[in-house]
């Protein structure tokens, strides 16, 4: 039988007896100590850690070992994905691509237009946005699924933080130019948390706090295009529920324009009967994808036949025509308006990071293939440092296009390529079309596209899951929808960063009880059947002993030992003698931990009552070793199992008199 080395014990296997199948009853079990592992130079120990916090990939690897040129080559198909993939690409994988392509183009205009408006800019700047950083990514992306370009939640929110430094219709000129200075510093900070490899940064934000901000932020767009879709002038630039719907029913007299009205509904019926459609049936995919683009083509003829704008119905008017101006000199590199840039920029840029990284993994799991999280930063990022400079605004990943993509049989990010030449051709030729399309139709499309946004199903499962997670799902919904994007999106922080905190504070202890028959010791919580041992305590310490939770767990243990106590006299049993700790699951403990355990060892001392440890792991016994606390708690007092440690426990009952 081949025995599992000290340090490599786990909770469940420390506590099964190391008996071999042929055990003789007349023999005593063998018995293994603690193992002390060889101790370490301070540079062997700091450079482990380093590695293993930043390249615990070992990305490095790969280059073992290669001669220089091949080394040239590998960083370069590392850095620019395009050189890698690119050798094998074919005319099969071009078909493919073409049509996803094609597809996703057919979704993109019209909403790159609508989603300009949420940021308060020009709809050339959408469009704009959905033609170089896509090409960028194409080349630097190592996702084969992700459709790149503006997305609403993101549009909202560097809108509503813009918004609030300067006014977009007073100021038009700095409004533009802060939009592509925080752009700017969005890139920086996407490629720099790339390049550091520090995209475990992005992941403080929890998925259920996710959840709750992107359906509060569903909702707040939606709210927001009821001023196209009702043909409302006077609107509130509120976000929060109430001022909206105070704006809304406040007008309903003399604001509302009926014919507005009818295109807005009877579209948005279309689009949702289109999505429903494309939702039942998978092969039916490019209905919704299509459903966009042909509502834009029906509502512009309908407007210019009728001339329903001489009617009040608003239309999008004329887009600039032409490829992306350079936006260079526009980038605030100086002033007051730099801190301002650099703050949006960095919380924009978050918020696109986690969506598009979200978005990569979810395809690429699917696709069976790896993404690597760093790489697609770096992309993200060039390509937004990029776009500031060529008036573009944050783009990212989208789920809506990248789920069309994928279903329409992508192969490579040359279908990023493909939707980049159509938005290239619609700037060039087709902008002028654009001049009698109605807001309606665009906020419609809006509404359609963020429905999708408001998981409820996630919502439920996060719920019967985790009641906190579902604490910050609604404290993030909540405050966007009844506050603002940027407060609901503290909540979600907040809460996040709360549940860590009430996690490594308050960590879970548990009294453990032999399961009848066996030497496994249990929760008696799990267990019912699990018997507490005559004489001993047993207590299960389920996280890493650190400051911020020492003086919780030395306390708690001694609740567990207080009761324990007072419930065996009540009982008449005996008197309790033993208190052991399982420390299988303890991965780490500092200064103020050792701190911790001395107090209990000291305090039960004065109880009569000896301490002893079960499995502490290589980590944890090197530091009780280095502060001498194994001495003071005796090295016969550490034990493998929490069997061994019963068993001496027993032996120790059966000698006193």
């Amino acid at each position: 039988m081949v025995h599992q080395k000290p340090d490599e014990a786990t909770a469940d296997e420390t506590s099964i007896s190391t008996q071999p199948p042929s055990y003789n009853l007349s023999q005593a079990p063998p018995v293994y100590k603690v193992g002390y592992p060889q101790k370490k130079n301070l540079t062997t120990e700091f450079t482990n850690t380093l590695r293993e916090t930043f390249f615990h990939d070992n990305p490095l690897k790969q280059y073992k070992d290669q001669s220089a040129s091949t080394k040239f080559k590998m960083g370069l198909q590392f850095l620019f994905p395009v050189f890698d993939w690119g050798r094998t690409y074919n005319l099969s994988k071009l078909k493919g691509d073409l049509i996803a392509g094609l597809t996703i183009a057919s979704l993109c205009i019209p909403q790159d237009i609508g989603y300009s408006k949420l940021a308060y800019l020009e709809p050339q700047y959408g469009l704009y946005s959905s033609f170089v950083p896509p090409l960028i990514y194409a080349a630097m992306g190592s996702s084969r699924d992700i459709a790149i370009g503006p997305v609403a939640v993101v549009s909202l929110l560097i809108g509503s933080l813009l918004q609030n430094e300067v006014d977009h219709e007073k100021n038009k000129e700095e409004y533009l130019r802060l939009a592509f200075t925080a752009t700017f510093f969005a890139g920086i900070t996407q490629a720099a948390l790339g390049f550091l490899r520090l995209g475990f940064l992005i992941e403080f934000l929890s998925h259920a706090a996710i959840v709750g901000f992107m359906g509060g932020a569903a909702i707040t767009i939606a709210l927001q295009q009821l001023k196209y879709v009702l043909g409302i002038r006077n609107f509130t630039k509120e976000t929060d529920i109430v001022s909206v719907m105070e704006s809304v029913w406040g007008s309903v007299h003399h604001g509302w324009n009926w014919q507005t009205v009818v295109i807005g509904f009877a579209f948005l019926a279309f689009l949702l009967l289109a999505k429903y459609i494309g939702k039942r049936n998978k092969k039916y995919f490019w209905v919704p994808a299509i459903a966009p683009i042909t509502s834009v083509i029906l509502a512009t003829l309908f407007v210019y036949l009728f001339r329903a704008d001489k009617h009040g119905v608003q239309i999008v008017n004329n887009i600039k025509k032409g490829i992306n101006p350079s936006s260079v000199h526009k980038i605030y590199f100086t002033g007051p308006f730099v801190a301002k840039g650099f703050k949006i920029g960095v919380v924009c840029g978050m918020i696109g990071l986690t969506e598009a990284v979200a978005i990569g993994r979810t395809f690429a799991a699917v696709k069976g293939y790896q993404l690597d999280g760093n790489k697609e930063m770096v992309a993200l990022g060039t390509m937004n440092i990029v776009g500031s400079m060529t008036s573009c605004y944050i783009a990212t990943g989208s789920f809506s296009r990248s789920a069309v993509n994928f279903m329409a049989g992508c192969r490579t990010p040359v279908s990023n390529v493909v939707m980049s030449m159509v938005v290239l051709l619609t700037l060039l030729v087709i902008t002028p079309l654009f001049k009698y399309t109605p807001n309606a139709i665009l906020g419609s499309i809006i509404i359609s596209a963020v429905i999708g946004l408001v998981d409820y199903e996630a919502a439920i499962l996060i719920w019967k899951v985790d009641k906190m997670d579902f604490i910050a799902c609604m404290g993030a919904f909540f405050g966007v929808v009844f506050k603002s994007v940027e407060i609901g999106l503290l909540i979600a922080v907040s809460i996040s960063f709360a549940k860590i905190l009430l996690q490594v504070t308050r960590p879970r202890t548990a009294l453990l009880g032999n399961l009848p028959g066996t030497t496994i010791y249990r929760n008696t919580d799990q267990y019912p059947d699990a018997r507490h041992v005559p004489g001993v305590v047993i207590v299960r310490v389920d996280s890493a002993i650190y400051f911020s939770n020492s003086n919780y767990i030395r306390e708690r243990i001694l609740r567990w030992s207080t009761d324990e106590e007072e419930k065996v006299k009540a009982e008449g049993l005996s008197k309790i003698n033993f208190l052991i700790v399982e420390m299988s699951p303890v991965i780490d403990i500092d200064t103020s931990g050792i701190h911790a355990l001395e107090d209990l060892h000291k305090n039960l001392q004065k109880r009569g009552i000896q301490l002893l440890l079960s499995n502490p792991g290589s980590i944890v016994i090197e530091k009780l070793q280095s502060s001498k606390l194994t001495e003071h708690i005796g090295s016969n007092h550490i034990f493998l199992t929490v069997a061994d440690a019963v068993r001496f426990c027993t032996s120790k009952s059966m000698q006193e008199p």
